[in-house]
């Protein structure tokens, strides 16, 4: 770590400073070789399970997949795409990426630079381990505690563990309560069994969730809410005739597919804008162009 002395630049937050990298480098050990000579995919960290004295060599995929529509931000006065660029606040200059780090303020003129080696060297075993603290039932966890699911694929000569967990957790109906530390930060997760793999799923600690009793909300004496028995009746009957079994793959984001038919609609319609014209683009060459005699061209118009 280097610690370097700045002043800070006019309304920024004490605090931290850090750079928001791509997700799958930030603070994540170098991944190992990819099993059987194929390239893996979503790779976002290489590490261990950890229970008890038992370690299972592991790799960190992501578990989801975005769906949403790409949009492009654009000036309304003249339709041209607006870019965001990394300034520095003091010279006025854009930075190129390849000297940006990150930097912890550390009092008020003050910075301490920290390396994504650093973010490992800090403590070593956290940064490579999913450590095991304890199997509780799936159902105990509050459905707003879930933040963001990782599938974790055995790593090379680790298959037998690897599946000896999975089974174990299985038939004991089970999961695996966790820590590990990802993009410089600790989290708590849950380690589940879906199918044949083992998914990691990240937890929301329990202060970082609001207290519902802030909300103001019915009370539960249903009579001094003047809710009837037949009423009551009539909702139970309801929700039973919706009732059906769990089926993910019957759900989907409906809305994205209509708002796209719309943009459809309305470009047919004729209802689109120009772009304006960007920066000239020098034509490709013809294969049966003669480079020479351009080259020629070109010398003879500089004279």
């Amino acid at each position: 770590m280097n610690r370097t002395s700045r002043r800070a630049a006019p309304g920024r937050r004490h605090g931290r400073s850090f750079r928001r990298g791509p997700p799958s480098r930030a603070a994540a050990p170098a991944a190992d070789e990819p099993r059987a000579g194929r390239r893996p995919k979503g790779l976002i960290w290489t590490g261990t399970i950890s229970f008890g004295l038992v370690n299972i060599p592991v790799t960190m995929h992501s578990g989801e997949t975005a769906q949403e529509l790409n949009f492009s931000m654009l000036d309304k006065r003249d339709m041209s795409p607006i870019g965001y660029r990394k300034i520095n606040k003091t010279t006025g200059t854009e930075v190129p990426a390849n000297q940006i780090v990150k930097g912890y303020r550390w009092g008020p003129d003050e910075f301490v630079t920290v390396t994504d080696e650093d973010f490992r060297r800090a403590s070593p075993e956290r940064t490579q381990r999913i450590d095991i603290t304890a199997f509780v039932d799936a159902g105990k966890i509050e459905p707003a505690m879930f933040d963001r699911p990782y599938y974790l694929e055995p790593a090379a000569k680790s298959d037998k563990a690897y599946a000896l967990l999975r089974e174990a957790m299985r038939r004991s109906g089970k999961v695996g309560i966790a820590s590990v530390v990802l993009r410089a930060r600790q989290h708590l997760a849950a380690l589940f069994v879906q199918g044949s793999a083992l998914t990691l799923e990240l937890l929301r600690y329990r202060d970082e969730l609001r207290d519902p009793s802030d909300l103001r909300l019915p009370e539960d004496d249903l009579e001094r809410l003047k809710i009837t028995g037949a009423e009551l009746d009539m909702a139970e009957r309801l929700v039973g005739e919706l009732s059906a079994p769990w089926r993910p793959e019957k759900y989907k984001d409906e809305y994205r597919d209509e708002l796209l038919k719309f943009i459809e609609k309305k470009a047919q319609s004729g209802k689109t804008v120009p772009a304006p014209p960007g920066p000239a683009k020098s034509r490709p060459l013809a294969a049966s162009t003669d480079i020479m005699a351009l080259l020629k061209k070109s010398l003879a118009k500089g004279r």
